[in-house]
């Protein structure tokens, strides 16, 4: 099993109030239980940045590749945005 380490966080009053009454409701044993389910959330959510970063600049790399290839064609900036905007909603919606 890993060390325990004991951490001191201060957060607002409401935040608080919202992590008291889910171990009220029994939904959480602690408030330590809340506060791991939220970094464990946040890793989770980070790594999957990451992922997506990486995978832009593979994009970007190979795109640029391309273009010193001449390997080039007119395109509708619009249209890039447009798909641009809904890769962009679909992250923000995961």
């Amino acid at each position: 099993m890993s060390t325990i380490e004991r951490m001191t966080v201060t957060m607002p009053a409401e935040m608080a109030a919202f992590v008291k009454s889910i171990v009220e409701t029994g939904d959480y044993a602690s408030t330590s239980e809340v506060v791991r389910e939220a970094i464990r959330d946040l890793k989770a959510k980070r790594s999957q940045q990451v992922q997506h970063l990486e995978a832009l600049r593979r994009d970007i790399d190979k795109g640029l590749a391309d273009m010193a290839a001449g390997r080039v064609r007119d395109f509708d900036a619009d249209a890039i945005a447009a798909r641009g905007r809904a890769l962009l909603a679909d992250t923000r919606s995961a």
